[in-house]
């Protein structure tokens, strides 16, 4: 008897036996896939600068909308998706990868309704983070011009800064209000971005462009089909925002700024804010995708660090140091071997090193990955104006439709910052294998829903991935130097640290200069780049919790599938199971790894 497709027959769907048929089946997988690529289009639509990003120019002359009305419109927005995906799509009808997706979508929605609640615990300006070097950041590298329109686009997005420095002014206040203010040591690093921002033509009679008309007569410059009195045209318009629009707003904010900075207190932890501890925990478990508590990873952080300070006494032994760790720590932090000069042919042989160590990774990218990304990515120094405030190092996606690279952002503010022993371990994070490999492949990945290409939800994947990133290429024979590979161990031992201080910090009332004393005394780093950093976990409760707990993640589920599989595990495959479903949550992975490894098992390719 001939069995046809529309009688009920038991398909496996995750692991589990489903009684609807393949075409069932598959008409709910693509009703599913068809939802979340709205509810990506309708969020996405919301937002016109994240828009830019993926560069789409539909609200290409708006900035965001920073007031809580417009927040609490957009958790709206995911609840009642949430609701609709609940009532419309039926979940044991779905195919594996689907099922996955719904799963997924859940998570993100509860995340952002958690984020929700703890909204008012988030500083606004920072500085790490904030619409005064955000905005200038995002106008130079994002807001492309490829014709007239696109020009006339900025020049808009210019006149908006009033508009969106207000809103960020009333979030200010509020959070005022509640008892949340930056710590004391905050303003000035900010007060110092905001200042250069506004430094240089038109805002002043000195020699150079400031950073926005530079960029913006640059770019205007290099439009081949505007003749020279549109270009003209569209110059003094810019410079006639920048004049009416950017200095008011900033001036503005240095106002209060300055203001509000008398009114802040010295005291670095979350602790202080009235659901400060609840707002820790709660960040914690966002953060690492875990239920570890902060004791959990304090206590974790101690223990790596211990057995880090034993792997890099072995390398001061190799090459035959004669004092303590401690003394080949100072060693590490003063000898000039390790640093080029802070001037422009410095600066040029750094950037030419990273892009070595990234060239040479990738001829041996086959040895380690089955899929590797079409998009390119380019080493590029941070910007001037944010080069204070910016951090050490950091990646930014490429533009979906590959207009734009991956890019490897190196901070050169002080090359004595940056010691070369540290160069190919930091490449190998930000660029290849680390978060071009991971983010890239992510996006160009098919057959996925655009909420899941595009995730950056779930930090201790991707900032996991990162550091995992790290170890890789030493196990296929890279760090052929021995003070390269101390370096290796000297950015793991860092973000070890990072467990006890940001836990130390957050939750055990450590004040910043502790926080700082610890890491000077612990690891190989200059005072300067602990403070910077130290400043940073302040500013961003748990962030810096996600990285070793990430790794230590990734290297158990490897260990799990070495041992389970023997012969037939291949690091490649485990890489591709790792990278070839977007950012998940850690026990997401860990079901995606056991998954792999019973179909190995069963004897499946």
């Amino acid at each position: 008897m001939k069995t046809s497709l529309t009688i009920a027959i038991f398909l496996t769907v995750g692991g589990i036996a489903s009684a609807y048929t393949r075409t069932e089946i598959a008409a709910e997988s693509k009703k599913a896939n068809d939802f979340f690529e709205k509810c990506w289009d309708e969020t996405l639509s919301r937002h016109p600068v994240d828009e830019s990003f993926y560069g789409i120019k539909t609200h290409y002359d708006q900035l965001e909308d920073l007031s809580d009305e417009k927040a609490t419109a957009d958790e709206k927005v995911w609840q009642r998706q949430l609701a609709d995906l609940k009532t419309n799509i039926k979940f044991e009808a779905l195919d594996a990868q689907t099922q996955l997706s719904y799963k997924l979508f859940e998570r993100e929605a509860a995340r952002e309704a958690e984020e929700f609640k703890y909204r008012f615990d988030i500083y606004p300006v920072s500085q790490m983070r904030g619409v005064h070097a955000q905005m200038p950041t995002f106008m130079i590298n994002i807001h492309k011009i490829d014709d007239v329109k696109d020009a006339e686009a900025y020049i808009a997005r210019l006149r908006g800064f009033p508009k969106l420095f207000d809103q960020l002014l009333v979030n200010l206040k509020v959070r005022e209000e509640k008892g949340v203010v930056a710590p004391r040591f905050v303003f000035p690093l900010v007060l110092d971005a905001c200042h250069k921002i506004i430094k240089g033509k038109p805002f002043d009679s000195g020699p150079n462009d400031s950073p926005l008309l530079e960029d913006f007569t640059k770019k205007v410059t290099a439009l081949g089909k505007a003749d020279a009195a549109t270009r003209d045209r569209l110059v003094a318009d810019a410079t006639k925002a920048l004049n009416e629009s950017v200095k008011p707003a900033y001036e503005k904010l240095i106002a209060f700024l300055e203001e509000q900075a008398k009114r802040a207190t010295e005291d670095a932890g979350v602790w202080k804010f009235k659901d400060g501890a609840e707002f820790y925990e709660s960040a914690l478990h966002r953060t690492t995708t875990t239920n570890m508590s902060a004791k959990e990873i304090h206590e974790t952080g101690l223990k790596e660090m211990a057995r880090i300070h034993d792997e890099m006494n072995k390398i001061r032994e190799k090459v035959g140091f004669k004092g303590d760790l401690q003394a080949f720590f100072k060693f590490m932090r003063e000898d000039q071997q390790f640093r080029l000069p802070s001037n422009e042919q410095g600066r040029t042989k750094y950037l030419a090193m990273a892009t070595d160590i990234i060239e040479t990774m990738k001829k041996r990218l086959d040895e380690l990955f089955v899929t590797k990304p079409k998009a390119d990515i380019v080493v590029k120094a941070v910007e001037s104006f944010r080069e204070k405030s910016a951090g050490k190092a950091f990646y930014q996606q490429p533009a979906p439709d590959g207009t734009r690279p991956g890019m490897f952002y190196v901070n050169l503010r002080n090359m004595q910052d940056n010691p070369t022993y540290e160069l190919e371990a930091l490449a190998h994070h930000e660029g290849i294998p680390g978060h071009h490999m991971q983010i890239a492949i992510a996006q160009e990945l098919n057959g996925i829903p655009k909420f899941r290409k595009f995730s950056r939800a779930y930090t201790a994947y991707t900032e996991g991935w990162g550091l995992y990133s790290e170890l890789t290429p030493k196990e296929i024979g890279l760090y052929a130097d021995p003070y390269s590979d101390f370096g290796r161990l000297s950015l793991e031992l860092w973000r070890a640290g990072r467990l006890v201080v940001d836990t130390g910090i957050h939750s055990k009332r450590w004040t910043r200069e502790q926080a700082i004393d610890y890491l000077a005394k612990n690891t190989p780093n200059t005072e300067a780049d602990c403070t910077d950093s130290i400043n940073r976990y302040i500013v961003m409760p748990s962030q810096a919790t996600a990285y070793k707990v990430g790794m230590l993640k990734i290297l158990e589920l490897r260990e799990k599938a070495k041992k389970s599989l023997g012969d037939k595990f291949d690091i490649r495959q485990f890489h591709e199971v790792v990278l070839s479903n977007g950012s998940v949550p850690l026990d997401v992975l860990e079901e995606l790894v056991d998954r792999w490894i019973k179909s190995k098992q069963a004897g499946e390719r």
